[in-house]
C-alpha cells in the first residue's frame, strides 16, 4: 500500500470514530415532563419555559446586586433563599404559588398567592409576624403583598 493511501485510510477510520447526535444538543433543564394521563397541574410560572423569562414571565427575584461593581450578590441570593424558606415554613401548606421577592432601594416586597383556609385573625397575625421578623433580620423595611384564593385549582394554568 502506498503511504498516501495508508494515510487516507487512517483518516477515514479516524473520522468514523466520532459520533454526534441531535439529542446531545437538546435543552432539557427547566421543563416539566408530560405525564401519561395529562393530569400534572402547572402554574403560570411553571408553564413557561426558561427561555421565555422577560418575554412572557418575569424573574422570581428582582434586585440589582448582580450588576458589575455591586458589593453583595451572594448575600442577596442567600437572603432570598432564606425568605422563601421562612415563608414556606411560616405559611405551612398555604403558599400556592412561587414567592416573588422585589427589592427597591432599601425596601423588600414579598408577593405570593396563599390559600384562604385559615381565619382572618390568624392571617393578619402571620402577616405582621413575618414582616416584623424579616425586617429585624434583614435590617430593612419588609412588606408582604399577599393575594388569597379559596381553591387551589384557581392557581393552575394548564395540565400536561
Amino acid at each position: 500500500m502506498l503511504p498516501s493511501a495508508k494515510l487516507v485510510a487512517h483518516l477515514a477510520l479516524a473520522r468514523r470514530c466520532l459520533h454526534t447526535t441531535a439529542s446531545v444538543a437538546k435543552s432539557q433543564s427547566g421543563r416539566y415532563k408530560i405525564s401519561p394521563k395529562g393530569d400534572r397541574p402547572l402554574t403560570y410560572e411553571m408553564a413557561n419555559p426558561p427561555h421565555q423569562i422577560a418575554h412572557r414571565k418575569a424573574w422570581n427575584s428582582w434586585n440589582t446586586s448582580n450588576l458589575e461593581g455591586e458589593l453583595r450578590p451572594s448575600q442577596t441570593m442567600l437572603e432570598d433563599d432564606f425568605i422563601r424558606r421562612f415563608m414556606a415554613g411560616t405559611w405551612h401548606g398555604l403558599v400556592l404559588s412561587e414567592v416573588i421577592i422585589k427589592r427597591q432601594h432599601n425596601h423588600v416586597r414579598i408577593a405570593a398567592i396563599i390559600s384562604r383556609s385559615i381565619p382572618a385573625r390568624k392571617m393578619y397575625f402571620l402577616i405582621g409576624y413575618c414582616e416584623e421578623l424579616l425586617a429585624y433580620w434583614l435590617q430593612c423595611p419588609v412588606t408582604l403583598e399577599l393575594q388569597t384564593t379559596d381553591d387551589r385549582k384557581d392557581v393552575i394554568f394548564k395540565y400536561i
